[in-house]
């Protein structure tokens, strides 16, 4: 058997195991180990070349950038900045027609800028605007609908945990991923502020009664007390790596020091909360890095097989264009999406595809953004759609059901596909701010 047979093999068997129920990370490792003792016919060589990617893969400095965010996203969550963020946003835009769902969409783009997942900005925002929105008259499946589709800025506006994995994976400046995600993320929460301001005028059976102007307004001083700490946080983070004053690790401690201030400022953070928050750190860390390990074998053993070379071949030899190429491969990330997490699509496709972008001289950090947007869309997608499932077992009210949220974001997911295509056809969107 050829060196390629072994590594088609291995896809496949890696398929059948994830289609199976194993847990991707493993089913990685497994197949990656198989694979190189295939190849060089001798499991010690495999085990020792394996050990050597595990050990490359979180040895770097920049890995530091994980449990530095992950630390800063549980600190955010424990002093209620959510919270603090939708009021602000609602008492902002509930005079206009679809206000408390604009107000939703602003409020997740802010948390969006100071913790970077979308599952954290879905779980908390489930339990805060779902019920005013549904007090203030709209329909349950506009309420769910708007939580899910704007939960997935958390992803696209830095900081993201998803671009530090693109970063890790395609060894590409994670402040560069920052900074490129920007543009689309701002883009993606103006058009969904449009599609909501829009639907409300020619869907109004979609959204609802529309009621958010009966609320009462914040005075000035409530604004600012609760505005102010947030806006302090984000041009801290974002301000100093986007001036060259920090790096991606020292934004994220930064960030960390400035939330425990504020928690503590705003008496929030008690003693068993602190502890709460470093024990959910270092879960998520170890799971992260165990992700990252697994990736890191999968590239090793495809490399060894020589499956991306001759699957870029393949590609070059189709005579297709690179937008066509690029469109077919957000489509397959979307369909990996309907079964798949985030985490587990980069992982599996991102070490494939990049030896065909690279032989195409691809801009890589233009190319993670637009993987980073085709997989979020996939958080939306039935039957799998994350993100509709963390809403779901968030909710207190067994009236919403999964097929609810998921035609309540269908519109959201419409509006990623449009900016997607935007993306794809203009890539200063995304690397205009980077200086590529």
């Amino acid at each position: 058997m050829t060196d390629f047979a072994i590594g088609m093999f291995s896809l496949v068997a890696m398929g059948v195991f994830v289609l199976g129920g194993l847990y991707v990370p493993i089913a990685l490792i497994l197949c990656s180990f198989i694979g190189v003792w295939a190849i060089k016919g001798t499991p010690l060589l495999a085990a020792k070349m394996l050990g050597l990617a595990a050990n490359d893969a979180i040895s770097s400095y920049f890995f530091g950038v994980v449990p530095v965010f992950v630390l800063m996203v549980f600190l955010v969550s424990e002093s209620g900045m959510g919270r603090d963020a939708f009021d602000v946003a609602n008492s902002m835009f509930k005079r206009i027609k679809g206000g408390l769902g604009v107000g939703t969409i602003v409020a997740n783009t802010i948390f969006a800028a100071i913790t970077g997942i979308s599952i954290a900005s879905a779980a908390v925002f489930t339990k805060i605007a779902v019920p005013e929105l549904r007090r203030h008259g709209y329909t349950k499946r506009f309420s769910v609908g708007v939580v899910a589709g704007s939960s997935v800025l958390g992803m696209l506006i830095p900081p993201s945990l998803l671009m530090i994995l693109y970063g890790l994976l395609a060894e590409q400046s994670i402040g560069d991923l920052f900074i490129a995600g920007l543009g689309p993320g701002l883009l993606l929460a103006v058009l969904f502020g449009l599609g909501t301001v829009l639907m409300a005028y020619f869907a109004p059976g979609f959204i609802g009664k529309n009621l958010s102007a009966d609320t009462e307004s914040m005075s000035n001083r409530e604004v600012l007390s609760k505005g102010l700490p947030i806006a302090l946080l984000i041009g801290l983070v974002l301000g100093g790596l986007y001036m060259g004053l920090f790096t991606p690790v020292e934004a994220g401690a930064v960030g960390v020091a400035g939330a425990l201030i504020i928690g503590v400022a705003k008496r929030r953070l008690s003693w068993a909360a602190l502890w709460r928050v470093l024990v959910e750190t270092g879960l998520i860390t170890a799971s992260i890095s165990f992700l990252i390990i697994a990736a890191q074998m999968y590239s090793r053993m495809l490399a060894f097989s020589g499956v991306p070379a001759q699957f870029g071949a393949m590609v070059a030899g189709a005579s297709l264009g690179l937008i066509s190429i690029l469109l077919l491969y957000a489509l397959v990330v979307i369909l990996f999406g309907m079964i798949l997490d985030s985490g587990s699509i980069m992982l599996i496709l991102v070490p494939l595809m990049l030896p065909v972008m690279t032989g195409l001289n691809v801009d890589l950090v233009w190319f993670g953004v637009i993987t980073v947007i085709a997989v979020e869309i996939g958080l939306l997608t039935p039957p799998f759609g994350i993100s509709v499932y963390v809403i779901k077992s968030s909710l207190n009210d067994p009236d919403i059901s999964l097929k609810d949220i998921f035609i309540g974001a269908a519109p959201f997911a419409v509006m990623m596909l449009i900016c997607l295509g935007l993306v794809i056809a203009f890539p200063v969107i995304s690397t205009g701010l980077v200086g590529r």
